[in-house]
């Protein structure tokens, strides 16, 4: 297989227990399909928590080591980060870099999820607190504009 930046033959090699492809010119990983996945599984292994994965998908002149065909780039999961995917779904193209910015995402993401949680807790917890009629009265003149 080739590089899809530079054409340099890409090399199997272990990458933190994933078996990937680098290219020894650019340091490029090539990720089969599933390959990924097991690298967010690093950090956030519930698939359901993970969020949508391809935001405003592109073609793209970058050919897949894979297929040969021309690949798309897309915002991985909503951030500033763009990978490239083969549109066959062989593999993801990643940049120099780009894997520990994927886990850093995903370290991002558990962080927001416990945060979300925590003022989920918080407000159900004011919710079931008993207001004096006061603080009642005002939350329902606020609402009718009395």
């Amino acid at each position: 297989m080739k590089c899809p930046k530079d054409n340099t033959d890409l090399v199997p090699e272990m990458h933190q227990g994933i078996e990937v492809d680098r290219c020894a010119q650019c340091n490029g990983l090539w990720l089969d399909y599933p390959e990924l996945d097991q690298l967010e599984d690093h950090v956030l292994d519930v698939d359901e928590l993970k969020g949508t994965m391809v935001y405003s998908p592109r073609p793209t002149e970058d050919k897949c080591p894979h297929c040969g065909e021309d690949m798309t780039a897309f915002h991985y999961r909503a951030n500033n980060l763009e990978l490239d995917m083969c549109k066959h779904g062989h593999g993801f193209w990643l940049d120099h870099g780009e894997d520990k910015l994927v886990q850093g995402f995903m370290n991002q993401r558990i962080k927001d999820l416990q945060r979300s949680s925590t003022a989920e807790a918080q407000w159900t917890k004011f919710l079931n607190t008993k207001p004096n009629k006061g603080f009642v009265d005002k939350i329902k003149g606020f609402f009718t504009g009395r």
